[in-house]
């Protein structure tokens, strides 16, 4: 059965960080390309940050660069995204995806909300 299960999320005030971790089960994790996608309230769901399976390469949406790092531990099944810095509109639920293009096969997380707020 695959599995992403997304945690780390909740409250900060604006200035602070947090940390999501996503861990993986299921199916061959370092195969997988893996991304981490938002959706505020009213929204689109957007990209935020995605990594190679190989973790060669990174990417970031404009928005988040250089405020958000997205790494992973293949031997974990998990990858992370550290949030530095973050920003009132950065409160969205972030989801954890999982991505093999060569056979179009993605695979979701459930999400968790991430709040910034005083």
């Amino acid at each position: 059965q695959v599995q992403l299960v997304e945690s780390g999320g909740g409250l900060v005030q604006p200035g602070g960080s947090l940390r999501l971790s996503c861990v993986a089960s299921g199916f061959t994790f370092s195969s997988y390309a893996m991304s981490w996608y938002r959706q505020a309230p009213g929204k689109e769901r957007e990209l935020v940050a995605a990594i190679t399976a190989a973790r060669e390469t990174t990417n970031y949406a404009d928005v988040v660069k250089g405020r958000f790092t997205i790494s992973r531990d293949n031997a974990k099944n998990t990858v992370y995204l550290q949030m530095n810095s973050l920003k009132p509109e950065d409160t969205a639920v972030y989801y954890c995806n999982a991505v093999r293009h060569y056979y179009g096969t993605t695979y979701w997380g459930q999400g968790t909300q991430v709040t910034v707020s005083s």
